[in-house]
């Protein structure tokens, strides 16, 4: 009886600690009115394409595009880090980058223009592909060998205005860079990204 006590005992103390580990580097929520991204200083927008890191010292590190995070990771390693999260474009849940399957194409609209998006699955991931009829699905580990070149087509001014939920991929969004829904995602599609010009 003792022993079997003391094997509970020790079994609910390891799953404390490891609760507490996975507390301690959660993702953080994004404040629109102080959040910038460490890479480009640009505002990070509540938005499907917002990622972040926690470093092993609890400090959240935002990026308003997955892109600039590797840029990071390039320069400054994986060895301080926590946890790192991307969130889902349909529903804008955080998800563990290793855990997530990737969209990539030029013609993808993110902040940045890097032009990959994430999913909290690949049945997700090969949804969108089917529907837009671009793309190449991404395993979390072909991310580290991946370019990550900016696309020059998609580069438009960084204008934060407001924005439309993700999970309303039928609404008109603000016609900027961060244009998120999927009828606007190709550089081809409804979504005329010249129409920043005109409404500002």
């Amino acid at each position: 009886m003792k022993k079997w006590s003391l094997a509970l005992i020790i079994m609910l103390t390891f799953t404390m600690l490891v609760g507490c580990g996975q507390d301690k580097y959660a993702a953080q929520a994004i404040n629109e009115d102080v959040d910038v991204c460490v890479v480009c200083n640009m505002q990070v927008k509540d938005d499907a394409f917002a990622t972040q890191i926690v470093t092993k010292d609890g400090k959240s590190l935002k990026f308003d595009d997955l892109g600039c995070m590797y840029e990071w990771k390039k320069e400054n390693g994986t060895d301080d880090i926590g946890g790192d999260y991307v969130r889902d474009y349909n529903d804008k849940e955080w998800i563990e980058v290793s855990k997530a399957t990737y969209v990539y194409d030029a013609s993808i609209r993110t902040p940045m223009a890097y032009g990959v998006i994430s999913f909290k699955d690949k049945a997700s991931a090969e949804a969108f592909v089917a529907e837009q009829g671009i793309g190449q699905v991404l395993r979390a580990e072909e991310l580290a060998n991946h370019a990550w070149e900016q696309s020059q087509d998609m580069m438009h001014p960084h204008d934060h205005g407001d924005h439309g939920d993700h999970a309303e991929h039928g609404d008109g969004h603000d016609d900027n860079h961060h244009g998120d829904d999927h009828e606007g995602i190709h550089e081809d599609a409804h979504h005329d990204a010249s129409d920043d010009a005109s409404q500002q």
